[in-house]
């Protein structure tokens, strides 16, 4: 489960580049915590990224 619920941040792909100059396929993955939040007045588990708690977009349920 690499997407946030609240932003949709997902998986981005890329190349790796090694010193020798090798081109190797790679995937960036957000961090993404499962969180109880409050979600339309209830306490529900949601998978949020880092950024999106930082910013406070999320309230979490205690």
């Amino acid at each position: 489960m690499a997407k946030c619920d609240v932003c949709g941040k997902g998986v981005s792909f890329g190349i790796k580049v090694s010193h020798s100059h090798r081109r190797a396929n790679r995937m960036w993955k957000p961090n993404v915590k499962k969180v109880k939040a409050i979600v339309n007045g209830t306490p529900k588990t949601v998978h949020v990224c880092t950024r999106c708690l930082r910013s406070g977009k999320v309230q979490r349920a205690v």
